[in-house]
């Protein structure tokens, strides 16, 4: 038998649209992956992208029963996502799935629950958990001990490519904005915000005669911090504009893009806190690790004034003696399309290291993508009824059979 170390995992990529070309693309070049088929239920479209890859083109059952194809990535509409990640999981297939992992909480939970009662590895391609630029600003926050009080992302997206027929504005097939896009950024909240979310409210609007609707806004609450959300498809692509926004009283946080460029911290602190700032940002993988050929670096300059006593912020003190801008960039807007490729392979990466190591917990697994899931559908819900709707824990794992 084959050491799975000494080997990529070999994939079958389902869907043939221009996601899975640029899925293609992204792990081309990552050693830790071969891509050996494609599967389409238009299988010329599926052959001419196979084609173009070196791959196979399969049917889908035909992929399941292929002994070498290891894992399966599912970048098909998502009204289709847990169904097939849920049938590749039973044929002993492991899985990359594109966001969101179902449209539903019960599909979301039933991809999970099915992974684990199978051992079988799941990772859901929200990207964001891979960025540097997000990995950076939590290692700040933990080391330096901020604690998110607000939360904010502003989204003002490009529809000129979703005409009103497209199966984005079906919420059948899409689960509508809050969940087919909105998870990107219910689940960046939780990245930074541990409590959490335990109730939300939300509203939406639409032009007239449009099919669903194309700006919705949510607030939800985690603990003592507030979390708004705000998404418009309704620009140009030239005109996208995106914001997030992390305030901890001692610090705020301005991250640019939906894919992270570039980010600026304004702090205040003490020496002590300085100097712990200046040898975090300064080590070489403050932002990383990046294996991808980008080279992200974090500047600091100082506001060397003094002021006398102690701040305070929502009735506690902090100092403030000191004051820091941080500035972040991994290239700016020009770099996008090339962190956003090695967010999606560094994805697949963790996809084979937990194939290797199955006590590994994905970065972007099962059990995050379901709480992003459930938010984001308690967010469409809301809007519908216009009241305030209440997020539970997810359920527990069902307990697996006993061996014995």
């Amino acid at each position: 038998m084959t050491d799975l170390g000494t080997r990529p995992t070999t994939v079958a990529v389902v869907g043939a649209g221009g996601f899975a070309g640029f899925i293609l693309d992204a792990v081309r070049d990552v050693p830790e992956a071969h891509v050996a088929a494609v599967v389409d239920i238009d299988r010329t479209r599926a052959r001419e992208l196979a084609a173009r890859h070196g791959a196979r083109e399969l049917s889908w059952n035909e992929a399941l029963a292929d002994p070498a194809v290891d894992a399966v990535v599912i970048a098909s509409p998502p009204g289709t996502h847990s169904a097939l990640a849920i049938e590749a999981i039973g044929a002993g297939k492991d899985v990359f799935c594109e966001k969101p992992v179902g449209t539903t909480p019960s599909e979301a939970l039933a991809v999970r629950n099915h992974a684990a009662k199978h051992d079988r590895v799941v990772v859901v391609d929200h990207v964001l958990r891979y960025n540097p630029l997000l990995r950076g600003l939590r290692r700040l926050q933990d080391h330096l001990d901020w604690r998110p009080v607000r939360f904010l992302f502003e989204n003002d997206a490009a529809d000129e490519s979703l005409p009103a027929d497209h199966w984005f504005w079906n919420e059948a097939q899409s689960g509508g904005i809050f969940v087919e896009h909105g998870v990107h950024f219910f689940d960046a909240a939780a990245i930074f915000v541990d409590e959490r979310a335990t109730h939300v409210d939300a509203t939406s609007t639409r032009r007239e005669g449009w099919p669903s609707p194309d700006i919705v806004t949510a607030s939800l609450v985690h603990g003592d911090c507030l979390v708004t959300h705000t998404h418009s498809f309704t620009h140009a692509h030239r005109a996208e504009r995106q914001l997030m926004r992390l305030d901890y009283g001692v610090a705020e946080a301005r991250v640019n893009g939906w894919i992270p460029v570039s980010a600026d911290i304004d702090v205040f602190t003490d020496d002590a806190g300085l100097d712990q700032l200046l040898a975090l940002v300064s080590t070489p993988d403050f932002l990383g690790p990046t294996r991808d050929g980008f080279s992200p670096s974090a500047t600091v300059s100082v506001d060397a004034s003094r002021h006398d006593g102690t701040a305070f912020g929502r009735g506690r003190p902090f100092p403030a003696s000191r004051r820091a801008r941080v500035a972040m960039s991994l290239g700016g807007a020009p770099a996008k399309s090339a962190v956003y490729h090695a967010t999606v392979a560094d994805a697949i990466r963790d996809l084979h290291a937990c194939r290797l190591d199955r006590t590994r917990r994905p970065i972007s697994g099962p059990d995050t993508a379901a709480t992003a899931v459930a938010v984001a559908y308690a967010a469409a819900q809301a809007d519908r009824t216009g009241h305030r709707v209440r997020l539970d824990p997810l359920p527990p794992l069902p307990p697996l059979p006993s061996n014995d």
